[in-house]
């Protein structure tokens, strides 16, 4: 991929991101939310969607561990635009290969060491996070195709009551996240149209 695409494809990113946090919050930066916190914690749940456990058949659900990285990246990019380093940190992002098959275990390990990581420095660090990437695999353009995806899905929540309680997270039985799944995979519509495609097919699944 062309560098200075890829570079604009972060900064689209980072603007999305301060969109979203401004939504959350006006004065985020201000705030001192913990996104350290929510890194680790995101390195648990996608650990529970890859599977772990030895004294079970447990699959791994591809789909819902690269949203929980796309999670991680949200909280990683918050951390990185508040600290002001992402200018300096993003060019990790543009080495990421993914080319290799999966190691299960690797992937495990790369995930637990930017956990670690994150716990021990109180801050997002990119190499452990172009680790995980690489690992599992997860390309630079499929993690951009999915921020943008998941973006969305995080400002629908939040118009629908995310923040006070009201929003329901399970569809017909599903959560939210897997009908998000579903949708990006059924888009067809030019990039540009990505969002606003996404937000009106989320609304158009979301029971009233």
């Amino acid at each position: 991929m062309d560098r200075a695409r890829a570079l604009a494809m972060i900064q689209t990113m980072a603007e999305m991101q301060e969109s979203h946090n401004r939504h959350v919050h006006p004065e985020w930066i201000e705030q001192g939310y913990a996104y350290y916190r929510a890194v680790w914690v995101e390195c648990a749940e996608l650990l529970d969607h890859f599977g772990w456990k030895w004294w079970k058949k447990q699959q791994p659900d591809l789909g819902q561990v690269k949203l929980e990285v796309v999670d991680i990246w949200h909280f990683g990019l918050s951390d990185l635009i508040r600290a002001g380093t992402l200018d300096t940190a993003a060019p990790v992002l543009l080495e990421v290969s993914a080319s290799e098959p999966t190691d299960l275990e690797g992937f495990r390990l790369a995930v637990e060491a930017l956990a670690a990581d994150t716990l021990s420095s109180r801050a997002f660090a990119m190499a452990p996070f172009a680790a995980v990437l690489e690992s599992l695999p997860m390309s630079f353009a499929e993690l951009f195709e999915m921020y943008v995806g998941k973006n969305v899905l995080n400002n629908f929540r939040q118009d629908h009551g995310y923040k006070t309680g009201e929003y329901q997270k399970l569809w017909q039985g599903r959560e939210d996240n897997e009908h998000l799944i579903d949708i990006l995979g059924e888009l067809d519509c030019p990039a540009e149209s990505v969002p606003a495609e996404l937000y009106r097919a989320l609304q158009a699944r979301y029971p009233v």
